[in-house]
């Protein structure tokens, strides 16, 4: 086996090497290198359009890698700690739901947390596997769910010993991780996969003062957000695997819904950012640590605002806490996170991550800076002084036990009929409903509808929450299934 060597960037290199050889192209892309596009050439650059390439045996093929790519891939691994990763084109969504098609088929059970991503629930559509919730811990001050706690993951193990994976998110989106080596080693004792939505952790693999990795950890598989806290393009990602995985399976589920037609600016991307954060993620991720731990310390100090932290550590729901999540709970300042989400950008230019009910979260990652961060913590004082008002009359954001009462995938198939949403109680769903970011389903196919969730969905709508999923856009009714 050829030496690794992290200071490598194989796909980056091809690129190199293709753009002096000055081939004439009679093939796709139709632009050819922008001279068909020269609108399209003057915004993006005429270096970036001139990398938008096809496959070719020069720089090999996604589908079937053998030589720049395969070697990307080897180097990923090793940087990663995984037996294979895999260069993900369609985004982490593209990477959960191969893991979850990859682990179960139609009728196998699968334990998960409900507050999972909507693409869990998108691949459960696709493959028929069935949903067995943990019903995750909720903080009662801050309205947002918790990690999966081991006993409850150990119930759900004993009362479904026939179930194929455990699926965990970690971290969640407010940085809260569970006691994942623990939940690993109990999947695997009952003859379980273990699955990790990690597409907010790529940084937990390159500094020892951040919470367990996925692979370090002892998962199987992984799907990793490079470009959210690693630096590549927007919608390039990595799906790691260990020992128990077959690479070749696993690549046979990834072709049945990735593109044939890989991007190599997101390839080259993931290539090149994988070799900055092998090469210097360890000191980047220090700086953003501080970053982060200097910023909760000013917004704490404005009054109102909670920047939490590790301090929310209980050893099993909260086992960990990811620093570089700079979440915030709004409530005691009288706004819910939407609102100030929306006055943060509006009236100040910063845009965050998302706002909920009563929390909002500021991404940070390997290019922040000091003067950043004061205009966020200045802004974020402003906004109390100027918009804030006595607390109450906020509902938070919570965790409402489902009902499944039939498989994703027969209910997003079956006959179903359209209603207006408030009359809809009782029945049973047939599509989504989420807001977005963070995309959690509020409701999922197969779910039983309740007055809660309708009030829930109404004041998220009222608070203006991105509402996505139902065929009516409008979000005034609901699809539900027909006769039941």
């Amino acid at each position: 086996m050829k030496e690794l060597s992290q200071e490598r960037a194989p796909i980056y290199e091809a690129l190199e090497r293709f753009n002096k050889m000055r081939v004439v192209p009679f093939d796709v892309p139709g632009h050819k290198r922008g001279r068909g596009n020269p609108e399209l050439t003057r915004l993006l650059g005429e270096s970036c359009i001139r990398l938008d390439v096809n496959s070719m045996k020069p720089l090999d093929n996604l589908c079937h890698p053998v030589s720049v790519i395969r070697e990307a891939e080897d180097l990923a691994a090793e940087a990663f700690h995984a037996s294979h990763a895999f260069l993900m084109v369609g985004g982490t969504t593209s990477a959960v739901q191969s893991m979850i098609l990859s682990a179960t088929r139609r009728g196998e059970k699968i334990i998960l947390p409900r507050n999972v991503h909507r693409s869990v629930m998108g691949a459960m559509v696709l493959n028929g596997a069935i949903p067995v919730y943990v019903n995750p811990e909720g903080n009662e001050r801050l309205g947002i769910p918790l990690g999966m706690s081991v006993e409850a993951v150990k119930k759900a193990i004993q009362e479904n010993p026939d179930a194929k994976a455990v699926f965990v998110n970690n971290p969640t989106y407010y940085g809260i991780c569970s006691d994942l080596r623990a939940i690993v080693e109990l999947a695997h004792a009952n003859h379980m996969l273990c699955l990790v939505d990690e597409a907010h952790g790529t940084h937990f693999y390159f500094s020892d003062k951040l919470p367990l990795s996925a692979m370090d950890a002892g998962a199987d598989m992984a799907a990793v957000s490079m470009h959210k806290s690693g630096g590549s393009l927007t919608q390039s990602s990595l799906l790691l695997t260990g020992p128990a995985m077959q690479e070749g399976h696993v690549r046979q589920i990834i072709n049945l819904t990735q593109t044939t037609s890989g991007s190599y600016l997101l390839l080259s991307s993931l290539d090149i950012s994988r070799r900055n954060l092998a090469l210097r993620g360890k000191e980047a991720f220090e700086r953003v640590i501080e970053l982060a731990e200097y910023a909760r310390k000013e917004i704490n100090q404005i009054g109102g605002y909670y920047a939490y932290s590790r301090e929310l550590i209980n050893g099993d729901s909260i086992y960990d806490f990811d620093v570089t999540k700079l979440s915030v709970n709004t409530l005691d300042v009288g706004l819910a996170g939407l609102a100030v989400y929306d006055l943060l950008r509006d009236e100040y230019d910063i845009q965050i991550e998302f706002g909920d009910l009563g929390n909002i979260l500021a991404y940070l990652s390997i290019g922040d800076r000091s003067r950043e961060i004061e205009r966020l913590v200045s802004a974020l004082s402003e906004i109390r002084r100027r918009f804030g008002r006595e607390k109450g009359g906020l509902m938070k954001q919570e965790y409402i036990d489902p009902r499944v009462a039939v498989s994703p995938q027969d209910a997003f198939y079956a006959e179903k009929e359209s209603l207006p949403l408030m009359e809809t109680a009782g029945r049973i769903c047939s599509e989504f409903v989420m807001c977005y970011p963070p995309g959690i389903p509020i409701l999922a196919p197969g779910e039983e509808i309740t007055e809660d969730i309708l009030h829930y969905i109404v004041y998220a709508k009222e608070k203006g929450c991105s509402m996505t999923g139902p065929e009516d856009a409008a979000i005034e009714r609901l699809n539900v299934l027909k006769g039941v």
